[in-house]
């Protein structure tokens, strides 16, 4: 190309990769941060040969449609890449690529500050605080759990949940885990970590659960309400994937009930709709999706991006490119 490219940004971004998109390309910033509709992404999608949304933004039929043949690449800032219509970007000539790795260590830092926050009551304990609530030490006042030598049961034993699994050998944890495909002996051998063919069997079992496999049709809803009653009373659930492969509503009442011990989430079904109930549950620890939220993570998922413009636009093919098979 001999112009510079056209970048549309659907989202503002940190500071240092919109410079660097302003100085390599011809860019356009959103810097209001105000979440384009779905009629402006498809405005989008007509002016720009490269379009850079977030997980925020859903890219239909309809937006890819819109490109008309201008469009050429959806680079989103990001890893996951559901909200992306891949089959229609396929048919209609248009790469998709993504920012894989970059989330690994942060997301599975914060799936470990939930596993620890939730059984301790840490956010029970600092509202308390704030309220000017505490009136000295007792011995029986705010008793959590210890979670040494617990059973941690891992759905998805990917990159972040085996670096959650890492992470819990450090704590004393017992790692099980459930996965579409076992991992290899030598993984599970550094892991210390035990393989569950059958993930009902598993819920039974885990005093602990983890939840790090990505979104997919396979498993939305993978924690029915079915799956959920199978969890021990005294468990803990900590989520940091997606809030979709949990039945939000079933979970809150496992929760209100006193059938869960208390729940960890970072993530939701209907973002940014929660269920009421479990902000206000004092056995839920809620989180505003900030599992990726550190500034390292953020411009590092930036660069990523950044490398997949800059090498379509010479020509070559991205690294990161999502590989979509039409049939």
């Amino acid at each position: 190309m001999s112009a510079r490219t056209k970048v549309i940004v659907t989202r503002r971004l940190p500071e240092p990769v919109q410079d660097r998109l302003c100085a390599l390309f011809d860019a356009t910033l959103n810097l209001a941060d105000k979440p384009f509709s779905h009629d402006e992404l498809k405005a989008a999608a007509a002016k720009a040969q490269v379009l850079a949304p977030t997980v925020t933004d859903v890219i239909d039929a309809d937006v890819i449609n819109a490109g008309g043949g201008n469009l050429k690449l959806i680079a989103n800032f990001g890893a996951g890449i559901d909200h992306i219509d891949l089959e229609a970007a396929a048919r209609a000539g248009i790469i998709v690529t993504n920012t894989p790795g970059v989330l690994t260590e942060d997301t599975a830092d914060l799936a470990m500050a939930l596993i620890l926050a939730v059984p301790r009551r840490l956010a029970e304990g600092a509202r308390v605080m704030r309220a000017r609530g505490f009136h000295g030490w007792s011995p029986t006042w705010m008793m959590g759990n210890s979670i040494g030598g617990k059973k941690l049961g891992i759905l998805g034993m990917g990159r972040i949940g085996q670096a959650v699994a890492r992470r819990a050998r450090a704590f004393g944890l017992e790692v099980h885990y459930h996965n579409r495909h076992r991992v290899s002996a030598a993984i599970e051998e550094e892991l210390g970590a035990l393989y569950w063919d059958d993930l009902d069997a598993m819920l039974a079992a885990m005093d602990i659960l983890s939840i790090n496999c990505p979104k997919t049709p396979q498993t939305h809803h993978l924690l029915s309400r079915a799956r959920l009653e199978k969890l021990p009373s005294h468990a803990f659930l900590v989520n940091t994937s997606r809030g979709d492969v949990i039945d939000e509503v079933a979970l809150a009442d496992l929760l209100e009930s006193g059938a869960l011990a208390g729940a960890g989430l970072d993530v939701y079904e209907f973002e940014p709709k929660v269920e009421p109930r479990l902000l206000t549950l004092d056995n839920v620890v809620a989180l505003p999706h900030m599992g990726s939220a550190t500034i390292e993570a953020r411009i590092a998922m930036g660069e990523k991006m950044i490398i997949n413009i800059k090498e379509f636009e010479d020509g070559h093919r991205p690294p990161d490119r999502v590989i979509m098979e039409l049939t």
